[in-house]
């Protein structure tokens, strides 16, 4: 997988640093994985499917201020999401202390202003309004309302990373939509 000339492909606008920051970035999760397990993920092509994953969202995602990622994990989606909106204030919330360490590490080294990690649990962080609040792989449609209901207002967009099961997940009394790659259903809810 030639993760630029995909991107490319599908007319996804990233930063001039992006892809050195990827790289960098792979490397560091390279060695952290060997001694902390930070993600299953353990090969190049695999890492760059979750990169892609994580940044395809850039082609629709509105622009924002700020953005919350709850259960950050090993930085899929937010710090991927951090490199490639830059004027884009990124707070990821990761309660694992190796992952956390991670992601301040990897803030450090790319000198990343736009990243703020938060190491704890998303319910017991002080309530904020963010303008989009992202999640990936953490728990169901219904729990990530609920735990995202202090970070949001009526004009906030929330997009959760799901499958298939995404639409038993989600009933029509919710404004969202649905926007569905090869290996991912994106839903997006929030009015337009």
């Amino acid at each position: 997988m030639d993760l630029k000339a995909i991107l490319a492909q599908d007319n996804i606008i990233l930063p001039d640093d992006f892809f050195y920051n990827i790289q960098k970035y792979k490397e560091h999760l390279f060695k952290w994985n060997k001694i902390h397990n930070l993600t299953g993920a353990k090969d190049s092509n695999s890492i760059d499917e979750f990169i892609y994953d994580a940044v395809f969202p850039v082609s629709f995602l509105p622009k924002a201020k700020n953005l919350l990622d709850i259960g950050t994990g090993a930085g899929f989606p937010g710090m991927i999401l951090a490199l490639a909106l830059p004027d884009t204030q990124v707070t990821l919330v990761e309660p694992l202390t190796k992952r956390a360490s991670f992601l301040q590490f990897i803030k450090a080294d790319l000198e990343l202003d736009n990243v703020r990690v938060v190491k704890k649990r998303v319910e017991d962080m002080e309530a904020e309004i963010f303008d989009i609040v992202t999640s990936r792989a953490v728990t169901d449609t219904q729990m990530l309302l609920n735990l995202s209901k202090n970070f949001r207002d009526e004009k906030s967009k929330l997009l959760f990373y799901k499958g298939e099961r995404v639409y038993d997940e989600v009933d029509e009394s919710i404004k969202h939509k649905i926007i569905k790659t090869k290996n991912r259903h994106y839903l997006l809810i929030g009015e337009d």
